[in-house]
């Protein structure tokens, strides 16, 4: 029993490293400065009070950190887990006429959905019947956006974020494993130099949980159980699990991913997680070699992002606080940057099998687009978009069947003259 604890920290030792470390602190902060706003949107139209609302952060940041290390040394795969930003944008604006006590029943009900839809290995049946074409596709779209962001954001501060793309390009050529933290120092020493961080003083307090009695009612059933259990799945966990097989980590299980996620959304629900999910941008950043060249080791980046996950929901409000002194051309600027080699390795993916092309490069445009039905995110749409093509395209109902045409033997010719 003693060796089956001590092995794994013995491990996560020998394989940590600087670069690991650093790209889990990337994706905190590039996790919760995007959308961290959008779930405190989410608890206000919900009537939550301010104590609930860092409740909220604290069950959160608790869920992803807990489930995404635990999940990561089981099976030395950097598994990420994030909130669900698009169910949060969708109880922004379809959670009215619900109280915050049946909003609560609602995420448990969520919560235990996901759960089964792993544990029975139903949702893992639906992604290997999805080709790995179409679902790189989909990553290179969900992702393209941050890619023209850094480079975007050279409109608004220049000298930051060039200077920054450029220590980026050239410390590759000597390390590539610290050119992001090399371009994340540099970013932040200009942008304090430029007045553009201004340290403040902070009141460091831990965050309390808050219980809240869930009411379990048909309106929260159908007004929020019903879409966030299909936004999560189809706008978080499709793509979530994407970037894993994008990146290689194949052979490690889809099921007890998704399962485990339900089940810290169902436990952790009555304090504010609404829903817990796979991470996709974030998972990216933690999965690409900037982490560390060896892929087997990179399981160490979403260890260390679990751990400042943790430690944003102890100290909510403090570290919203803190990460609020970040520019946001810096933000943009590291989040490019270090998605640069996921973009280029899932764009190879999508183009390569030329059979699929057609239908990869919709999912990308379609993914790419950042349209919404329904309260479901592109992502979904643009697989949708993509097997519709690919199925078309191998079917033979408009051409009707081919006709094979069976060559008969040639009669033999006899030379009678012999």
């Amino acid at each position: 029993m003693k060796n089956k604890v001590l092995n794994p920290l013995i491990d996560i030792f020998k394989d940590m490293s600087l670069s690991a470390i650093n790209a889990g602190f990337v994706t905190v902060l590039v996790g919760f400065t995007s959308s961290v706003v959008i779930v405190f949107q989410a608890a206000q139209a919900l009537g939550a009070s301010e104590q609930q609302i860092s409740s909220w952060i604290l069950a959160l940041g608790l869920g992803m950190g807990l489930s995404g290390i635990a999940l990561s040394i089981r099976y030395k795969t950097p598994i990420t887990t994030a909130w669900s930003t698009s169910g949060a944008a969708m109880l922004v604006t379809g959670a009215s006429g619900v109280s915050l006590n049946e909003a609560i029943g609602a995420f448990i009900i969520t919560g235990l959905l996901i759960a089964i839809s792993g544990f029975s290995g139903l949702f893992e049946r639906l992604m290997k019947k999805i080709p790995l074409s179409l679902a790189a596709a989909m990553l290179s779209g969900v992702l393209l956006d941050f890619g023209i962001n850094a480079f975007a954001a050279m409109q608004s501060e220049l000298i930051l974020v060039l200077v920054m793309f450029l220590v980026f390009i050239i410390s590759q050529k000597f390390s590539a494993r610290y050119s992001v933290i090399l371009a994340l120092v540099v970013g932040c020493s200009i942008a304090y130099q430029q007045g553009l961080i201004s340290p403040q003083p902070m009141d460091f307090s831990v965050t309390k949980p808050e219980f809240v009695t869930p009411v379990f009612s048909w309106q929260g059933f159908i007004g929020i159980t019903v879409p966030l259990f299909i936004v999560t799945m189809a706008s978080q966990n499709l793509p979530g699990l994407t970037v894993l097989r994008a990146s290689d980590y194949k052979d490690t299980p889809v099921s007890p991913l998704i399962a485990w996620t339900g089940v810290s959304t169902t436990l952790l629900a009555p304090f504010g997680a609404y829903a817990i999910n796979l991470a996709t941008i974030t998972s990216a950043i933690c999965v690409g070699k900037e982490a560390h060249p060896n892929p087997k080791k990179r399981y160490v980046a979403a260890i260390a992002a679990g751990v400042f996950y943790i430690l944003t929901g102890i100290f909510g409000a403090t570290i919203v606080q803190a990460f609020s002194v970040f520019p946001e051309a810096l933000i943009l600027a590291i989040a490019g940057l270090a998605l640069l080699g996921t973009i280029g390795n899932a764009l190879n993916s999508a183009v390569a099998d030329e059979n699929n092309r057609q239908a990869a490069l919709v999912t990308f445009l379609v993914t790419a687009s950042g349209i919404s039905f329904m309260g479901v995110g592109s992502a979904f749409w643009g697989i949708v978009a993509g097997v519709f093509v690919m199925v078309i395209a191998k079917s033979n109902f408009l051409t009707g069947p081919k006709v094979t045409t069976i060559n008969k033997p040639k009669a033999e010719v006899v030379d009678e003259s012999r």
